[in-house]
């Protein structure tokens, strides 16, 4: 896969727990509002195995942000879409990590 071009890449975890916790309704949710919203061209997906955050699963990794959203669902994957389209900094109350252009922080550690 040739991903120039795209400004964004979402990395979506299928593993077994995330799946069992809805993965793979986050999965058809991001790729759906990614085509409704003419997205294709900027944002590409794809389903990975584990990402090693199974009790935050659903996980969903944006890059090159490198922000890491837990517990995803239905409505926070659609949010996130819209998010992304109107180029806002996206904050759905889900994020896990951050990249702040040095290392990955945790949300978690700093509320």
């Amino acid at each position: 896969m040739n991903l120039e071009g795209f400004s964004k890449h979402l990395l979506i975890c299928n593993g077994a727990t995330c799946t069992r916790n809805g993965a793979e309704e986050v999965t058809e949710t991001i790729r759906e509002e990614v085509k409704k919203l003419e997205l294709q061209n900027e944002i590409h997906t794809t389903k990975t195995l584990c990402n090693g955050q199974c009790k935050h699963g659903p996980i969903v990794v944006l890059y090159p942000h490198g922000t890491w959203y837990k517990k995803m669902n239905k409505e926070k994957s659609e949010e996130l879409i819209r998010q992304l389209k109107e180029e806002r900094s996206v904050n759905l109350d889900s994020e896990l990590y951050y990249h702040d252009c040095k290392t990955f922080k945790n949300h978690e550690s700093e509320r």
